[in-house]
């Protein structure tokens, strides 16, 4: 029997506003710059079809799965495994999975935020004309200050955090849709007008060419590695997108619309690329992967063609807009949980833990100046050692948040969403929540969901922590 339960939280007025949040949840930071280059160096094109074909094997299932559970439960993502568990007559434990998830959300925002802070000063210095005429050692040594300033990494870690609690805090219709329907639009404005622009620098074709080019020798090298990115691009195992589901009205396909997603995620990081690497072959400029790219390789491009300072100033917006839309989708599943738990107001909630959050984040903000000699898990010839000052290699704070979450957490959460909704929900409430148009899909997709899926994760999984 279809579930009449109503989340209340509220819900989408669309399933286009899910659509919305969805992909505001996926695409982040890691869009912008990872995926265009990892295209780049795995062999262009085949790369792009390896990674569709993770996308379509692990991350779509483990997507369908999260937004099933959501709308079913109606409930924050912790309320909802552990009542689906109890309706299926198995332990209400399964909601530590749920509870893991958001732990690894906050600690995820706790640095993202910070990270995300960058895009704002550099708004500043690209508004300024700091950038104009700039070197190569003038970048880095101006994104070397930056982050040896404790106090000013932590002014825009509060202004990064401070917006992401207004939007939450004014609750799912008033602040999240209404939010998603103003910033995700401009995205997409931003990266057409980018796009635009990149035409005009003479090197368009470069930046295909680098992109696009169908190198097979490449892709043994690259399919983990597009095993890894399909998985953590789509914002799964952390539970955003399952409370999103939760919002979701119940008349809305989650098959094609969970597709849509993904489609988007993908055209997003493509264009990205497509923008962004005939800027930097212009400059005369090698690409480079990482926050090397974002932050030192493309502010000396923008300050060194016509209309640089525009269109440099206009990148980083686009920036801090993807980095809000992902921040939301982060905090959004505690708020849920706490509220429903404690009936507090969802303002009071929203304020207790994004405090929370940018506690934690000074930790990163200080990783990176006072305490970039704190080093965690070092290994060396003295054995290994969870801690130890101004050791040699090991993690710095930034780095062992990174890692426990996104390295364990993370692909741990989507393995036990993907086994919870495959072995315990049970297969005719999936087939009935999920209402695919086509009945001959359903084997397909579930067959996917309990054995290729999990598998998938578990290479990914293990292949991460062995490194």
């Amino acid at each position: 029997m279809a579930n009449e339960r109503i989340s209340i939280h509220g819900v989408w007025t669309s399933r286009w506003v899910f659509i919305l949040a969805a992909t505001g949840s996926a695409v982040g930071l890691g869009n912008i710059w990872k995926f265009p280059y990892m295209a780049g160096v795995y062999g262009g094109g085949a790369f792009v079809l390896v990674y569709l074909v993770c996308i379509a094997l692990i991350g779509l299932p483990i997507m369908l799965a999260e937004t099933v559970l959501g709308r079913r439960g109606r409930q924050s993502p912790v309320n909802t495994l552990r009542s689906l568990a109890l309706q299926a007559g198995a332990s209400p434990h399964w909601s530590w999975v749920a509870m893991m998830g958001m732990v690894a959300a906050l600690l995820i925002l706790s640095f993202y935020s910070v990270v995300a802070g960058w895009s704002l000063d550099y708004i500043i210095g690209m508004g300024r004309g700091e950038f104009v005429g700039i070197d190569g050692a003038s970048a880095g040594a101006r994104f070397g200050g930056l982050t040896a300033d404790p106090l000013r990494l932590t002014l825009w870690h509060t202004l990064f955090m401070l917006v992401t609690a207004i939007i939450i805090a004014r609750g799912v219709v008033a602040g999240l849709e209404k939010s998603l329907r103003i910033m995700m639009p401009l995205l997409f404005l931003l990266l057409i007008i980018l796009l635009g622009y990149s035409m005009t620098t003479g090197h368009f074709m470069q930046g295909l060419t680098f992109l696009f080019h169908f190198d097979l020798s490449e892709v043994p090298d690259g399919i983990l590695a597009a095993m890894g990115h399909a998985f953590f691009t789509l914002s799964i195992g952390v539970g955003s997108i399952m409370v999103f589901g939760s919002y979701m009205p119940k008349k809305s396909s989650i098959g094609g619309t969970v597709m849509t997603v993904a489609l988007l995620d993908t055209v997003v990081a493509l264009t990205a690329g497509m923008a962004l690497f005939p800027i930097v072959f212009a400059a005369g400029l090698e690409p480079g992967g990482g926050p090397g790219l974002m932050f030192v390789t493309l502010p000396i491009a923008f300050g060194n063609i016509a209309m640089g300072q525009v269109f440099g100033l206009l990148f980083f917006v686009l920036v801090a807009v993807a980095a809000w839309s992902s921040a939301i989708s982060m905090l959004e599943p505690a708020v849920a949980y706490w509220v429903e738990r404690t009936g507090r107001t969802r303002a009071q909630i929203t304020a207790l833990i994004a405090l929370i959050c940018w506690v934690v984040g000074l930790g990163t903000v200080l990783s990176f100046n006072v305490l970039s000699d704190a080093r965690f898990f070092v290994t060396d010839e003295g054995g290994w050692t969870f801690f130890r000052w101004g050791a040699e290699g090991g993690k710095t704070v930034f780095e062992s948040i990174d890692y426990l979450t996104s390295r364990i957490m993370l692909p741990l959460g989507g393995l036990l969403f993907a086994v919870f909704a495959g072995w315990i929900l049970g297969r005719e409430v999936f087939r009935a929540e999920l209402a695919l148009r086509h009945p001959r899909l359903f084997p397909v997709v579930y067959w996917l969901l309990r054995y290729v899926a999990p598998v998938g994760v578990l290479i990914v999984f293990v292949t991460e922590l062995l490194k």
